[in-house]
């Protein structure tokens, strides 16, 4: 705290002195005794030789410059990073003493006591939770402080790896033994990039010392946010170099040296996150040369010790490289779409060649905690890291712009692992490769998805919210590829529960597709819709039929489809309770029209699993019973309208008594005999609707029973019946 750090620019400015110093050295010299060997007067063999040894001390004088600014722009590196982390060391410090604590000279953190009242400190005294927040503000002060010392410790460690590099004269070749060097840099992190390099070197053949990991680790952690360290290491390594090195790390953690698997993840993830550093920025140089460098080693082979025990089994580079990457985060759109490119054409050109499984097989599964870490299928985990750029997400699966979606929806063999070989009849030799889909197939794929079409973040349900034309874009092409390909009603592995958070965010749009009432939604029964947007954003429309095949796929997963049924109940609510108290009857009579229809539609969906042996009926119905009570448990997805009374909101209590009562009747349904024409007497939904109706009626100052409630409760029970029976007919001609 008390250096003063102004010597280190008095030290630079006079190493620049030095270098003009040895400027004016090198000009007499060359004046006054190398030329002397050039001119016409002397000649021959001793001319000559004292002509080799001129130009070598000539070319030190110029060495010499070159060491001196170098030195110089150390100083000056090292002068603005210490007076940084100088400052952030200061305002850790004056925070922590504003917030009450003293930090003494050795950095040491207590909390102060001398400025609590007295009765603050009989408080203290007898209040054990007091105690403990005091307890805990302090470890986390002392915590802060101790962090910014280490950073000036490890900033410090590279200045002194750079000092003492900058004065090797590493040309051996140039005449002189420990000669001024004339590759001097003036770059801290490049000679720390260097030190990295050269401690690769060693991890890779076995020999790392455990300071050597140790060194590795700081470097990592002092550097891999800096450009010029990241870049110039991933330079020394090359792409299979820095993929060597991942999966060297890799081995150790997880194989050869388990007891110190942290060390190795800290190290995967500073390698992970110079790699993010130095592909920032997509248009230098840099970047151009390590992308060309990294596809052809994306498509060769490499040998992860520990990783199968299958003899011989070879990954490639790309499912190392995304390995990688998971470990990292804060990688540039242009990156990720780069790579996710590039791993697309590599398997292509493999297909291409005439070969019938996938470049990224392996005869062993990748999924699950203890295996799942290793990118097998590196497209797939390229879109899950990607997943969490929405932004990227959406630019790369806008079928406007590209056929990425078309290719991972329709294009795309999913299928890595080889499930065994086929043997000709009669034969002995080993057949074609019987191919089979990874345990965590798609899941990067959906993640992706999710985040395309909702612009947040993957893994939850999403409120109803603006969405962009792109985004929208993509739902309905994914709803119409789905359909005529037809794995709408029996959805690819993994892709329930992302389209069903998807739909969630969409539930607006699929009221009205239900409804059928708005003109903007009312298009053919098979129809593949319209994309457009008005003052609430993008929406997007599809054929009732196609929606609701898709729909019936996510309910494969009760819990999802749960979920999807929550947020039409929730969004029914929503509309009833925008009514405006001074609506006249037809307002009125359309909307829960509307709503009850929508509902039915939705009920139509779950009527159909009666149909389906699949299912063990009560656990199914436990589990969608679950989805609604999740989605019920969090703030309600829509809010009602601001221009209304309280008195015309169904409140959150109210909707979860109606909840608890639906859950009931649904879990009670599930038990009776799945047949034809049980199917047909189906009342839960209905009872679902005449609930909402009646609650809504009350809410508006009429009773549930009163004549005017049960007026518009028989519309909504008769449309309701509409909504579901057109459903259930599009799903099951045979009913």
């Amino acid at each position: 705290m008390s250096t003063d750090l102004s010597t280190l620019s008095t030290a630079a400015e006079r190493w620049d002195g030095m270098a003009k110093e040895f400027h004016k050295q090198e000009t007499a010299y060359r004046r006054d005794v190398h030329g002397i060997s050039m001119g016409p007067t002397w000649s021959g063999l001793s001319a000559d030789a004292a002509n080799r040894t001129f130009d070598i001390t000539l070319k030190e004088f110029q060495n010499a410059q070159v060491e001196s600014k170098a030195i110089a722009s150390l100083f000056r590196d090292a002068h603005t990073q210490f007076v940084d982390l100088h400052k952030k060391l200061k305002t850790s410090r004056d925070e922590a003493v504003k917030a009450g604590m003293l930090v003494s000279d050795q950095g040491v953190v207590t909390y102060d006591y001398s400025k609590l009242t007295q009765s603050e400190h009989q408080a203290l005294a007898h209040d054990p939770d007091y105690q403990e927040s005091v307890r805990t503000s302090v470890a986390s002060w002392q915590q802060r402080i101790d962090q910014c010392v280490k950073d000036v410790s490890d900033a410090d460690d590279g200045v002194e790896i750079a000092f003492n590099a900058v004065v090797i004269d590493s040309v051996a070749t140039d005449g002189t033994t420990n000669g001024f060097n004339g590759q001097a840099q003036g770059d801290i992190e490049k000679y720390e990039a260097d030190e990295a390099k050269d401690i690769a070197t060693r991890v890779d053949s076995g020999k790392a010392t455990a300071a050597d990991y140790k060194e590795l680790q700081r470097l990592f952690r002092d550097n891999s946010d800096d450009k010029a360290f990241s870049r110039t290491l991933l330079n020394d390594l090359g792409a299979r170099g820095t993929l060597e090195l991942s999966n060297n790390l890799e081995s150790l953690g997880h194989y050869d040296d388990k007891k110190n698997a942290g060390r190795y993840t800290d190290l995967g993830h500073g390698l992970a996150m110079t790699l993010a550093t130095a592909t920032r920025d997509p248009n230098s140089a840099f970047y151009k040369d390590f992308r060309a460098d990294m596809q052809k080693a994306g498509a060769a082979q490499f040998t992860v010790d520990g990783l199968s025990p299958i003899p011989d089994e070879k990954v490639r580079g790309y499912q190392s490289l995304v390995t990688l990457m998971q470990q990292g985060n804060g990688y540039s759109g242009q990156f990720l779409e780069d790579t996710a490119d590039d791993i697309r054409k590599a398997e292509e050109s493999y297909t291409g060649k005439g070969h019938t499984e996938s470049i990224w097989s392996l005869r062993d599964d990748f999924s699950g905690k203890d295996r799942g870490w290793f990118a097998n299928d590196p497209l797939d985990g390229v879109l899950g890291i990607m997943s969490e750029d929405p932004k990227t997400s959406t630019e790369y699966l806008d079928p406007a712009h590209n056929d990425n979606l078309k290719y991972l929806l329709h294009g795309r063999d999913w299928d890595t692992v080889v499930d065994h070989y086929a043997t000709p009849p009669g034969g002995t030799t080993t057949g074609m490769p019987v191919m089979a889909e990874d345990g965590d197939v798609r899941r990067g794929f959906g993640a992706a998805l999710e985040a395309a079409t909702t612009g947040e973040a993957p893994g939850s349900y999403h409120e109803a919210g603006q969405h962009t034309e792109p985004q929208a874009r993509i739902l309905q092409n994914t709803i119409n590829t789905l359909y005529s390909d037809d794995q709408a009603q029996k959805l690819p592995t993994n892709l329930a529960k992302p389209l069903a958070h998807v739909l969630t965010s969409y539930a607006p749009d699929t009221h009205e597709i239900y409804a059928e009432s708005s003109s903007k939604y009312d298009v053919d029964w098979d129809s593949s819709g319209s994309v457009w947007s008005d003052k609430d954003g993008a929406h997007m429309t599809v054929g009732h039929q196609r929606l609701a095949a898709v729909m019936r796929g996510v309910a494969d997963d009760p819990e999802a489809f749960g979920h999807l049924y929550g947020a039409e109940q929730q969004y029914s609510n929503h509309v009833l309770s925008g009514i405006p108290a001074d609506a006249g009857d037809k307002t009125i009579h359309d909307r829960i029209v509307e709503s009850s229809r929508a509902m039915g539609a939705y009920d139509g969906i779950r009527s159909d699993i009666i149909f389906d042996e699949r299912f063990k009926k009560t656990q199914w119905a436990a589990d969608f019973n679950h989805g609604i009570g999740t989605g019920f448990s969090t703030a309600l997805m829509f809010n009602p309208v601001a221009d209304i009374t309280p008195a015309g909101d169904l409140t959150s209590k109210a909707i979860d008594v109606w909840a608890y009562e639906s859950n009931k009747e649904h879990t009670a349904e599930a038990n009776l005999e799945a047949t034809k024409e049980n199917a047909k007497t189906y009342d839960a939904g209905q009872n679902d609707v005449e609930k909402m109706v009646r609650a809504w009626g009350d809410s508006r100052g009429h009773g549930i029973d009163s004549d005017w409630t049960k007026y518009y409760l028989h519309a909504g029970q008769e449309d309701y019946a509409h909504g579901r029976d057109r459903t259930l007919n599009t799903l099951r001609s045979d009913r």
